[in-house]
């Protein structure tokens, strides 16, 4: 098993998928990439079991077609000292010794059997669905941050995604926040839906390239994802999701609109000053000032700071967790954003004004802090 290829373009790909394999693994075979060579194509695969995703790398030249799974963490580290030069590969089938040759370098190291990594699930009557690779990476980059990690809720430790021809919908939640994100210009033929997990979504928010079209090929148990070179499979979360449409408060009367930088900044800064416990920040909002401030009485630190803004309801005061704001904030693209509140113990609605994407409808909701009078 021989081939020739670029270092840098195998690197490239090489990256791409190894987010993938975890730092400890139960399994050492899940240590390596598994390189399957068919005539001139060079198949690279990178597993944890749950996920797996793949990558064809065109190659200079290839003989003696084969397979052989390779330690990843020293081929990569081997490969990011080279400039772009053609390097040599020459595995042998007999003892699974490889010889990296690379200008006047030469370097061995010993790959395993191709026989011990994990197989690729099959997707069985599979539905498929296309999207542009920019919608999904937006749609895993403003919900990914607002799912849970209970163990005890494995389905909320997922992004839900509801399918419909009208539109794409994904929802993330933790009890404490919740992102509802539609898009539009996505639709599917028919109505279904499932829960994917947050590892594969954060590796495919990091490697997706910009304006490509993404197949999704999805059954009762797997999620096939499909884009240029590159494939992922991941298994699908199993459960219920919880009715996050029942938790969306509909009657709001409370109204606040304020420019979305400037509320930011101030929430930083106020929020140094909280308890660290609750990172709690309070909102007193009369007429059309905003007073933002925390304490923490433990250590008698306090600061607060007044803003300008909209308001349309009762004087009110009402405390957030400061992170969650925050999070929800740094998701949101619109240069101002309106906080929706019915009562200081029910959960305050984000929503942007007038947003950058006409085809972006966005909802946060996050659930408040009690006061200490």
């Amino acid at each position: 098993m021989k081939f020739i290829v670029s270092s840098s373009v195998l690197l490239k790909n090489l990256q791409l998928i190894s987010g993938v394999i975890n730092p400890s693994n139960t399994l050492p075979i899940l240590d390596d990439f598994l390189f399957e060579l068919d005539n001139k194509t060079l198949t690279i695969t990178a597993s944890d079991l749950e996920t797996t995703m793949s990558v064809s790398v065109p190659l200079d030249m290839a003989e003696d077609p084969g397979q052989v799974t390779i330690p990843a963490k020293l081929l990569l580290d081997t490969l990011k000292t080279f400039a772009d030069v053609p390097i040599t590969m020459t595995i042998d089938k007999t003892t699974m010794g490889i010889e990296i040759s690379a200008g006047d370098g030469k370097f061995k190291l010993t790959g395993h059997k191709s026989d011990e990594f994990p197989q690729k699930p099959t997707i069985d009557d599979a539905t498929t669905i296309k999207v542009n690779s920019e919608i999904l990476k937006s749609a895993f980059l403003k919900t990914l941050f607002a799912t849970g990690n209970d163990e005890l809720r494995p389905v909320m430790s997922g992004v839900f995604c509801e399918l419909s021809p009208d539109d794409l919908t994904f929802v993330a939640t933790d009890a404490h926040k919740l992102v509802r994100y539609k898009r539009g210009d996505a639709k599917a033929d028919t109505v279904s839906s499932f829960i994917l997990p947050k590892k594969p979504l954060n590796q495919l928010k990091n490697v997706l390239p910009d304006d490509a079209e993404v197949v999704i090929n999805y059954d009762q148990t797997n999620a096939f994802f499909e884009y240029e070179n590159v494939n992922l499979i991941c298994r699908l979360i199993d459960g219920k999701y919880p009715n996050y449409d029942a938790v969306i408060p509909k009657d709001n009367p409370n109204k606040l609109t304020i420019e979305r930088s400037p509320f930011i900044n101030a929430i930083r800064r106020v929020a140094l000053y909280a308890n660290q416990s609750t990172n709690q920040v309070r909102l007193k909002i009369s007429g059309k000032e905003l007073t933002l401030s925390a304490e923490d009485i433990d250590y008698a630190n306090e600061a607060k700071e007044r803003l300008t803004c909209s308001y349309e309801g009762e004087d009110m005061e009402i405390g957030f967790n400061s992170k969650f704001l925050l999070d929800m904030l740094n998701n949101i693209d619109a240069q101002n954003i309106k906080i929706e509140m019915s009562a200081p113990n029910r959960a305050g609605i984000l929503l942007p004004v007038d947003p950058d994407n006409e085809h972006e409808d966005i909802l946060m909701l996050v659930m408040p802090v009690m006061l200490n009078q």
